[in-house]
């Protein structure tokens, strides 16, 4: 089990070397939170949530983005080397 500033983290999504991760704290204003990851436990861009749909929704859409954006990196590679050919 992960923490990071008081947020137990609930569920994690890994795309490529992004993790994306949701966390929950009975005591904080805004109970729920999303979070990109570094290394297990380098957390950054955090979103903050009063609603754990809302949360959930957030790290959905985060790792979404990320994986349209590793596609599009893929293919243009893809593309280069192509081109070299």
């Amino acid at each position: 089990m992960r923490e990071n500033q008081g947020f137990l983290i609930t569920d994690s999504i890994q795309i490529g070397n992004a993790e994306f991760v949701a966390g929950e704290s009975a005591t904080a204003p805004d109970s729920f939170v999303t979070w990109e990851c570094r290394n297990g436990d380098d957390y950054f861009w955090g979103h903050y949530f009063s609603d754990r749909m809302a949360a959930k929704r957030d790290l959905l859409e985060r790792a979404g983005h990320e994986l349209q954006y590793q596609e599009r990196m893929q293919e243009r590679a893809g593309k280069e080397k192509e081109r070299e050919r």
